[in-house]
C-alpha cells in the first residue's frame, strides 16, 4: 500500500530481459530485497539493491498494462517506498496498481500552479468527482474538474519540479489508478446494501 507521495525522482539506468535498474538514494533508504517500491506508480518488487541503486523485475503483463515500456535508459520515473504501518498518509490510500494508461492533452500556468489535462478511458472516468482523488504516475492528485473523457488537475510547484509531471508533453502516456473507496462502493450498490448484509450471516 501506497499513499501516493513521491519522495524522489529516480532514474532507469538500464532495462534488459525484463529487469530494470533503477537509480536511487533516498526511495530505497533503509529497505531490503523482497520490498515493495511504486515506480511511476505501479506496484514493483525490489529485486536486488547496493548503494544508490536498486532493480525490479517487470513481467510482461505488466509492461501491457502500464506505460513502462515505454520509459528508456536515462528517463525519470517516480519513486515511492511502501507505506510502514503507523506512518503519515499525506495523499490518499493507493495500491499501486495501475488501473490504466492515460495520455497527456495539455499543460497550463495558472498563477503559481499548473492546470494538466488528461485523457482517461471510461474504466477510471466513471470514478471520478470533482475534488476526489486520482493517482498520475504514482502521485495522489485532485480532481478540479472532468468530462467524460478528460479530467484536470492542479499541480503546485513543488510537485510540478520534483516528479516527472514537469518533463510531461501533450502525448506522453501515464499511469492511472482511480481511488479503491469508489470502487469498493459501486460494488456495494451494485450489489444492494441488504444483500451484502445477509451475505454475512
Amino acid at each position: 500500500m501506497f499513499t501516493g507521495i513521491v519522495v524522489e525522482k529516480g532514474k532507469l539506468l538500464s532495462s534488459i530481459d525484463g529487469v530494470f535498474t533503477i537509480e536511487s538514494w533516498l526511495a530505497v533508504e533503509g529497505g531490503q530485497i523482497g520490498d515493495s517500491i511504486a515506480v511511476n506508480g505501479a506496484c514493483l518488487t525490489i529485486t536486488s539493491l547496493s548503494e544508490g541503486q536498486f532493480s525490479v523485475d517487470v513481467t510482461p503483463e505488466t509492461l501491457r498494462r502500464t506505460s513502462l515500456g515505454d520509459v528508456t535508459a536515462g528517463l525519470p520515473v517516480n519513486l515511492e517506498p511502501a507505506l510502514a504501518y503507523g506512518g503519515k498518509v499525506g495523499g490518499h490510500l493507493v495500491q499501486g496498481h495501475v488501473d490504466a494508461v492515460g495520455s497527456l492533452v495539455d499543460v497550463t500556468s495558472e498563477g503559481n500552479s499548473y492546470l494538466i489535462t488528461i485523457e482517461a478511458p471510461k474504466e477510471v472516468m466513471r470514478y471520478l468527482v470533482e475534488k476526489g482523488f486520482i493517482t498520475v504516475d504514482g502521485i495522489s492528485l485532485t480532481v478540479t474538474g472532468f468530462n467524460d473523457t478528460q479530467f484536470t488537475i492542479a499541480v503546485i510547484p513543488y510537485t510540478y519540479e520534483h516528479t516527472t509531471l514537469g518533463e510531461r508533453q501533450p502525448g506522453d502516456k501515464v499511469n492511472l489508478e482511480a481511488d479503491i473507496l469508489a470502487k469498493y462502493t459501486e460494488r456495494l450498490l451494485k450489489e444492494g446494501v441488504g444483500d451484502a448484509n445477509s451475505s454475512s450471516t
